[in-house]
């Protein structure tokens, strides 16, 4: 049995984007920066993924970190700062360039 793929970790790492994205969203001044950032970021995590029939090895446990931590952020400003943070905690535990 193989465990979880490069495409798995990405797949729960755009699912919290999603949900840090919404939170980012109740900032209503920045609400065309937050979709059009999210949107950009969402993209390229996507295109990390499609390949990604590797396992995550070390990758996994890094990535479900980086989600326990944005999961913690409750102010939609923090949540913003976040919206480059994460994606490229994410690229750079699978080995690609941000």
């Amino acid at each position: 049995m193989t465990g979880p793929t490069i495409h798995d970790a990405l797949t729960h790492a755009i699912d919290a984007y999603d949900r840090l994205a919404l939170l980012a969203e109740d900032v209503e001044d920045e609400w065309t920066y937050v979709t059009d950032l999210s949107a950009a970021w969402r993209e390229r995590l996507e295109a990390a993924g499609a390949d990604g029939d590797r396992p995550a090895g070390a990758a996994g446990p890094a990535i479900d970190r980086a989600i326990d931590e944005i999961d913690r952020i409750v102010d939609p400003h923090r949540a913003i700062d976040w919206l480059s943070t994460f994606p490229q905690v994410v690229l750079v535990a699978i080995g690609e360039r941000p």
